[in-house]
């Protein structure tokens, strides 16, 4: 099975509007597909691929390509890991957010209800963070209802938090069954694999500060992308498309578009793409993974954000 099969490629790489001797960055390496098509189109330019997940830094070495460099860590330190590459500006950015799925076939990750024996895991970065198993065992009921009520949209998330809470002072959740025996009780009829994605999307969601993480990305994308630099955004459920959306159209993530005396818009990206494109019916048969993705193009203006803010 392929580590990760790239979603929207062809798309990705027309909307980063790649010049041969352009910068780019992936910043969710995964498989390498991504990276591996945008480095046939350099021919002096230079792509900085970053991930924070050991399995995707032992996938980058095969990789022997002048212009590449890897990079081991969180895409949420974009700019910090670019100026030690001696980089302040590139030409665009490509973000295909979410698991890969790797990480769900890895029975030992704990990405996954299907394998009920994994441990309760869901760390992209596994010598950092909190696990799962840490959030369920030592997190209060009051909290872990905010978890699965905002991360996971579960409509009963309150019954759950103190059914979770009650059953841990029997016994410890430690692998995915230990888990899914407080699920299965909960679970609407007819629905319960939905049911059981919300859950799990939830935790590894406040596991790896995911919309934390992609929200610092996408304020430093308009820090180091040069005028007419692209933004390139795939993303997978409601919460996280909700950000790029919001931070394309107004430059921040929460309230009105502000203007400047004049009338004129202030934010720094323009969108390429008006509405959001959706896979293909051949690409979903081929890749059902691609399903609920969601894919945005913006392009950096060449108005100082920073001196009018």
């Amino acid at each position: 099975m392929d580590y990760h099969v790239p979603v929207m490629l062809a798309e990705s790489l027309e909307g980063l509007a790649i010049r041969p001797d352009g910068v780019y960055v992936d910043v969710t390496f995964g498989g390498g597909g991504h990276s591996r098509a945008i480095l046939e189109k350099l021919d002096g330019g230079r792509l900085f691929s970053f991930d924070q997940d050991q399995d995707a830094a032992k996938n980058a070495e095969g990789i022997d390509h002048p212009g590449f460099t890897f990079v081991p860590a969180n895409f949420r330190f974009l700019q910090k890991y670019l100026r030690l590459h001696g980089v302040s500006k590139v030409d665009g950015i490509l973000a295909d957010i979410g698991v890969s799925s790797h990480q769900f076939d890895e029975e030992s990750r704990g990405f996954s209800f299907r394998f009920k024996e994994a441990e309760l895991d869901m760390r992209m970065n596994q010598e950092a963070g909190v696990s799962a198993k840490e959030v369920l065992n030592e997190y209060e009921e009051k909290e872990l209802h905010r978890i699965f009520g905002i991360y996971g949209e579960v409509k009963n998330a309150k019954s759950l938090a103190a059914a979770i809470v009650r059953e841990r002072s029997n016994f410890a959740m430690e692998t995915v069954e230990d888990l899914m025996k407080v699920l299965e009780s909960l679970a609407p009829r007819g629905k319960q694999m939905k049911y059981f994605a919300q859950v799990f999307q939830a935790l590894r969601i406040v596991v790896n500060d995911e919309l934390g993480a992609l929200e610092n990305m996408l304020q430093q994308s308009v820090e180091v992308l040069n005028p007419e630099g692209r933004l390139v955004v795939i993303s997978y459920h409601s919460l996280e498309d909700r950000l790029v959306k919001n931070f394309i159209q107004k430059g921040k993530f929460h309230g009105a578009l502000e203007k400047d005396f004049y009338g004129n818009p202030l934010k720094p990206l323009d969108p390429v793409t008006r509405k959001p494109l959706i896979p293909t019916e051949e690409e979903i048969l081929r890749n059902p993974r691609a399903r609920s993705a969601k894919f945005r193009v913006a392009k950096r203006n060449d108005f100082v954000w920073d001196e009018t803010k």
